[in-house]
């Protein structure tokens, strides 16, 4: 076996190219007007989403996610924001899953999914320069000839039926396991937008009809980095669909979070029209290197023990 020694030295190529990377990254954002913040990691309320978990931390949690309070600061009167910083989801590990990753997350005031998508495009540019021209990649990513699909020209094409038409949750979320993702070009970039409204989470649905969400997420190499939405600025709607998923949540026999009562206050006040995207570094990292897990590109991975802390053990 190789000692802990060894293991970190042959990982410092990876560290280096992750250090050039971020560092692109906070400079494509400085270049753009964006404005660094750091919001708390301890929460009273994560967001409440139905399949995401959050990690206990005494008697909080530890955030899924910043934006609630990322965008509770474009309702105060920034325009545009972005961070970079850990997150956590309980009971996630796998090659491409850590419970605890790096999130970069960015929001525009007076925008939508489309001109995020134009900051993604110019975000993944800034990357792959920092990386290098000898780092393997998929051939077309960043520059060129990015594929764009909908939802439902997806499902159509490699499942066999439209879940804009016919909603069916358990259905969409397997078929995107075993044969959407599975499908996706592996030599493209790969854009899939325009998801079902009672997926929409926190995005606005995209008129006249109302039955997709303004929401997109982006594919490198089949590999999931980053979702985006155009937000959802209406509070009494908001609130619906926390309540709708604090009784799924229920429904499933998973924790409840209390709703943040002080994000939703910022929607009655007042949320200007805004999109925001959440992209993992780690990922993105991993792609750029060629790599095959998370742990090829991060320095140290915290395994928790067969008894936890809070057990006593």
């Amino acid at each position: 076996m190789k000692s802990e020694r060894e293991t970190l030295r042959r990982k410092r190529p990876a560290l280096e190219l992750r250090a050039r990377v971020v560092a692109a990254l906070r400079g494509f954002f400085a270049d753009h007007g964006f404005l660094e913040v750091e919001t708390p990691v301890r929460l009273r309320a994560p967001a409440l989403e139905t399949h995401i978990d959050a990690e206990p931390a005494g008697t909080m949690y530890l955030r899924t996610s910043p934006e609630l309070h990322m965008k509770r600061l474009l309702a105060a009167g920034y325009e545009r924001l972005f961070q970079i910083g850990p997150c956590f989801r309980r009971g996630e590990r796998g090659a491409h899953h850590h419970p605890e990753y790096t999130m970069l997350e960015w929001y525009r005031a007076e925008a939508d999914d489309r001109d995020i998508l134009a900051d993604a495009r110019g975000l993944m540019v800034a990357a792959a320069a920092a990386a290098g021209p000898s780092v393997r990649r998929p051939p077309s990513w960043p520059h060129h000839d990015w594929q764009v699909w909908t939802i439902s020209e997806a499902y159509r094409r490699w499942a066999g039926w439209d879940p804009v038409e016919a909603w069916d949750a358990d259905r969409f979320d397997r078929d995107m396991v075993e044969k959407i993702e599975p499908s996706l070009p592996r030599d493209a970039v790969v854009v899939l937008r325009d998801y079902p409204a009672p997926a929409a989470a926190l995005a606005r649905l995209r008129p006249p009809d109302r039955r997709v969400a303004e929401r997109w997420e982006l594919y490198v190499g089949g590999l999931e980095l980053a979702n985006a939405y155009t937000e959802l600025t209406d509070a009494a709607e908001q609130r619906a669909r926390f309540e709708r998923c604090a009784r799924e949540r229920a429904a499933f026999r998973k924790p409840v979070y209390p709703l943040d009562e002080e994000f939703l206050r910022a929607l009655d006040d007042g949320l200007p029209p805004c999109a925001g995207a959440a992209l993992g570094v780690d990922r993105l990292i991993l792609s750029l290197a060629g790599a095959d897990s998370i742990e090829a590109v991060t320095a140290f991975q915290e395994v928790e023990p067969a008894t936890s802390v809070a057990d006593g053990g």
